[in-house]
C-alpha cells in the first residue's frame, strides 16, 4: 500500500492511498479519516460508498465528516466507484452512466467487463482485508452509507451482511435499480440480460425475497432531479412497510442530489451510526 498524500485534520489523520487490487487487477485508490485515539485502541468502520462519476475524492472534499468522525471515534473509508487504468473497459459512447465512474458494486460476468468490474469482492472482501491490516480498525464494529449508486451499493451489501454492519444508511439511493434506467443499463451489462440475476443487486427486491436489517435510515431530497426517473424512493418505502423492514425514510424539502444535501445531513447519519456500533 502507498500513501499518496496524509493531512492533519481534527486532531486526526486524512489519507488517500494507493494498491495493487488483485479483486480488480488494477491499482485501486482510496481515502482514510482515522480520529484521534489512544495508542493501541481498536476504532470502529464506516464506510461510504461514493455516486456515478464519483471518486474516492467527492466525499473526501465535500463531505463535512471529519469534525463528527473526530468526536464519534469513527474511522471512514471511501473506497473508489469503479476500476480505472489502461485497459479497463469503459462505455463505448462514453457515457456517464456505464463504465469508468459507474462500477455499480457488482462483479460483472459479462464481457469485457468481467476482466476488471469485480467492485462487490472489492469492497465486500480485498479492501476490508487491507484496512484491517493497515488500520486501528475494530471490524467486529462496521457499518456503511452510500450516495445515489453508492446508496444502492449500500444498500444491497447491507442486507446481503445483516450481521456484519451494525448500521446501514444512505442518501438519495437508486434503490430499485432493476426497474430504473441507469440500472437496467447497468446490470445488464454488467450481469447479462437474466433478470433473475440482478435481484442480488436491487434492494428492493432483496427485501421482497426476504432479506432484513435491525434498522435502515434514508434521507432523499423532493428537489432531487432524479428522482422520479431514476432513483424511485417509494418503492422502496413500500417494500419496507410490506415486509415489516424497520426503516426510517425522509424526504427532505428543498434539497437536491448534490453534496450540499449530503454534507447537510452527514453529521446526523454518523451519530446515527455511532450509536449502533457502540460495544456491545
Amino acid at each position: 500500500m502507498e500513501t499518496l498524500s496524509t493531512h492533519r485534520a481534527h486532531g486526526g489523520a486524512q489519507g488517500v492511498h494507493r494498491h495493487a487490487s488483485a479483486a480488480t487487477g488494477t491499482e485501486m485508490t482510496f481515502s482514510v479519516f482515522v480520529p484521534p485515539h489512544a495508542e493501541g485502541a481498536r476504532l470502529p468502520v464506516v464506510w461510504y460508498l461514493s455516486g456515478l462519476t464519483c471518486t474516492h475524492a467527492n466525499v473526501t472534499e465535500k463531505g463535512e465528516f471529519r469534525r463528527a468522525c473526530a468526536e464519534l471515534g469513527l474511522i471512514f473509508v471511501a473506497p473508489d466507484t469503479s476500476p480505472r487504468g489502461e485497459g479497463v473497459a469503459d462505455d463505448p459512447e462514453g457515457a456517464y452512466d456505464f463504465g469508468l465512474g459507474a462500477g455499480f458494486y457488482v462483479d460483472a460476468t459479462q464481457p469485457p467487463f468481467a476482466a476488471h468490474y469485480r467492485m462487490w469482492s472489492y469492497v465486500t472482501e480485498e479492501l476490508p482485508a487491507l484496512i484491517a491490516a493497515h488500520f486501528p480498525a475494530d471490524m467486529a464494529r462496521q457499518s456503511i452509507m452510500g450516495h445515489s449508486m453508492g446508496g444502492h451499493g449500500a444498500l444491497t451489501i447491507g442486507l446481503t451482511f445483516p450481521d456484519r454492519f451494525r448500521a446501514v444508511s444512505a442518501f438519495a439511493p437508486i434503490a430499485a435499480p432493476a426497474r430504473v434506467p441507469w440500472g437496467e443499463k447497468a446490470l445488464a451489462g454488467y450481469l447479462g440480460d437474466d433478470r433473475t440475476a440482478w435481484r442480488a443487486h436491487d434492494a428492493v427486491a432483496l427485501i421482497e425475497d426476504g432479506a432484513r436489517l435491525p434498522d435502515l435510515l434514508v434521507d432523499q431530497g423532493d428537489a432531487d432531479p432524479f428522482l422520479e426517473e431514476q432513483l424511485r424512493t417509494p418503492l422502496l418505502e413500500e417494500a419496507c412497510r410490506a415486509a415489516g423492514q424497520k426503516a426510517t425514510i425522509r424526504m427532505q424539502p428543498g434539497y437536491d442530489h448534490s453534496y450540499y444535501f449530503i454534507s447537510t445531513f452527514m453529521d446526523e447519519h454518523l451519530r446515527w451510526h455511532a450509536d449502533r456500533l457502540r460495544a456491545a
